[in-house]
């Protein structure tokens, strides 16, 4: 279905946090996206068919409420394409799991907010209701509303229902978590004992690997690359001449996921997006839309609609490692994809193989960065990236990586971006974080933690009380 409904933001200490979506139509929220390194960008899965046949089922009853197998699909389509994460069938069974016990768990605050006589503030409601399709309107324009609206099957004013009854649900369990669950801030003194008495319940500083890449990437034949780029020069020149971004975008972008939410591509931080698109983003007027950029997936036109600071739980400013405000954008694009074909793919491989028999015969990595190496984000001259969690790789490459020791070359390892021959400069084990390293952000997470563990009982609680049964 393509209409979703937006799924609570207001439960803190869910077991994942699931990304809010809202209805197609509606405002796109800020989706928290992980940031893999430029080497190890996932892929977007495959979107679920919506056949009527597998995801219509009911996945669990609630007292006299339904969950839908289509919306536990839906939700962990988005988890997935979000965070741009490839994870294995284990993981997805997993991360479905999750989802479905916070949607019971939404469903049953919900039903106790309903016995306790709470109510939403009607006012605040239509007033984000009303925002929403507003907004909805300016960024796909009256034209393309309506369309995305018949594609749908629903009228404005079934739309404005849905997102109202979604709206005021949301609201009753937010008003009760905070009534059950008051904020307790945790002091410097406290977070830093609970940290020395509690050790398990922290993180490992992930393992990570220091190399260097030659990053070949498959390209298309000039002349296919050459139709992409008069493609995207005559889709600016629309623009120029007053057309809509989203509803261009709607018409016209290779990108699907993005196309019917008018190119929008939501927020988020730096390194979350290829080199190019990223550099645009941070750097480009508000509202100017960019010269063609290009990237591994084809040609593509950007517009950063807003920047911000990056906010933690409590409302405060995000930090970096070097301790600057981190930065976040919001940007819509139009994507022309340039095909490739098995040609093009075995031509990239054949060169890589080349590359790599010339490193194992003792030819100069720097050399051979400076010949081959296309690789788009920061590097030095030896093609050094620095170091790399093991955690943001995709599997391919981590599996490619794994056995080699300190000075070794990788076959070429194969991910969206081409195909990589990496060298191990140097290695980071797991371990535990040292307190100087956390110390700043210690009191927000130990609150956190502590949040959730009185979460998850006092969930547990309602949970007993509810009649649930999981199909």
């Amino acid at each position: 279905m393509e209409v979703t409904l937006k799924s609570s933001r207001w439960a803190l200490a869910a077991l994942i946090c699931l990304v809010a979506v809202l209805p197609a139509l509606a405002q796109t929220p800020k989706p928290r996206a992980a940031a893999p390194t430029p080497t190890t960008r996932a892929a977007r899965p495959a979107r679920p068919a919506d056949d009527g046949r597998t995801l219509d089922g009911i996945a669990a009853v609630v007292n006299n409420d339904i969950v839908l197998q289509s919306d536990v699909e839906e939700q962990l389509y988005l988890f997935v394409t979000r965070n741009q994460i490839r994870p294995d069938s284990t993981m997805l069974d997993t991360l479905r799991q999750q989802i479905l016990d916070e949607m019971i768990n939404e469903k049953v605050i919900y039903a106790e907010a309903v016995r306790q006589g709470l109510t939403p503030n009607e006012t605040e409601v239509s007033r984000e209701v009303e925002k929403a399709l507003r907004d909805a309107k300016d960024r796909l324009g009256e034209d393309g509303f309506r369309e995305q609206l018949a594609k749908e099957n629903m009228t404005e004013e079934q739309l404005r229902a849905r997102y109202r009854d979604e709206t005021r649900r949301s609201q009753l369990a937010q008003r009760l978590v905070q009534k059950a669950l008051p904020e307790k801030p945790v002091s410097p003194a406290e977070a830093e004992a609970y940290f020395r008495a509690h050790p398990e319940k922290f993180p490992l500083a992930p393992a990570q690997v220091r190399v260097s890449v030659i990053q070949i990437p498959v390209t298309a034949d000039s002349v296919a690359d050459a139709a992409g780029h008069a493609r995207i020069l005559e889709i600016r020149k629309r623009l120029a001449a007053g057309e809509k971004f989203a509803k261009v975008a709607a018409d016209q972008s290779d990108d699907t996921n993005s196309a019917r939410a008018g190119g929008d591509l939501g927020f988020f931080v730096r390194g979350s997006m290829e080199p190019a698109l990223d550099q645009a983003a941070f750097s480009l007027p508000l509202g100017k839309v960019s010269e063609p950029l290009r990237t591994p997936f084809g040609w593509h036109l950007l517009e950063t609609l807003e920047r911000d600071t990056l906010k933690t739980v409590a409302g405060r400013d995000s930090l970096d490692d070097d301790g600057k405000v981190l930065l976040e954008a919001h940007a819509r694009h139009i994507l022309v994809r340039v095909p490739t074909n098995d040609a093009d793919h075995d031509r990239a491989r054949a060169l890589a193989a080349r590359v790599r028999a010339e490193l194992v015969n003792g030819m100069d990595f720097a050399t051979l960065v400076r010949r081959y190496s296309k690789y788009p984000g920061p590097a030095g001259p030896d093609g050094d990236i620095g170091f790399i969690s093991l955690g943001t790789m995709v599997p391919q490459i981590r599996a490619g990586l794994d056995t080699l020791e300190v000075g070794q070359i990788s076959e070429p390892l194969e991910n969206q971006a081409g195909f990589n021959i990496f060298r191990i400069n140097e290695r980071k084990g797991e371990r535990p974080f040292q307190l100087e390293e956390i110390r700043d952000q210690l009191p927000e997470y130990v609150a956190q933690l502590k949040f959730k563990e009185r979460y998850a009982e006092w969930v547990k609680g309602l949970r007993a009380k509810a009649v649930i049964e999981i199909r």
